[in-house]
C-alpha cells in the first residue's frame, strides 16, 4: 500500500460521494503492508487502514511457526 493507492482511493471515494442513492460513503485501504506515508495520508483523510496476510485469506498455510 503506497501514497498512489491511497489517492486513487481518496478520488474513488469522492466520485461515490456524489451519488446520493450511495452518500454517505468510507474507505477502507487494505494491503498486504502500508508504508508509513500512505498510513498517515489515509488516516489524516478518514480512511482507515488494514494489513492482510494474502495467503491466509486464500487459506494456505505458512510454514512459519505461529503462537496463535
Amino acid at each position: 500500500g503506497e501514497i498512489d493507492g491511497v489517492e486513487q482511493l481518496t478520488r474513488y471515494l469522492e466520485r461515490m460521494d456524489l451519488d446520493p442513492d450511495v452518500k454517505p460513503v468510507r474507505g477502507i485501504f487494505v494491503a498486504q503492508s502500508i508504508k508509513p506515508q500512505a498510513r498517515v495520508l489515509a488516516e489524516a483523510r478518514g480512511i482507515e487502514c488494514v494489513e492482510v496476510d494474502y495467503d491466509e485469506l486464500r487459506g494456505i498455510q505458512s510454514d512459519e511457526l505461529r503462537l496463535f
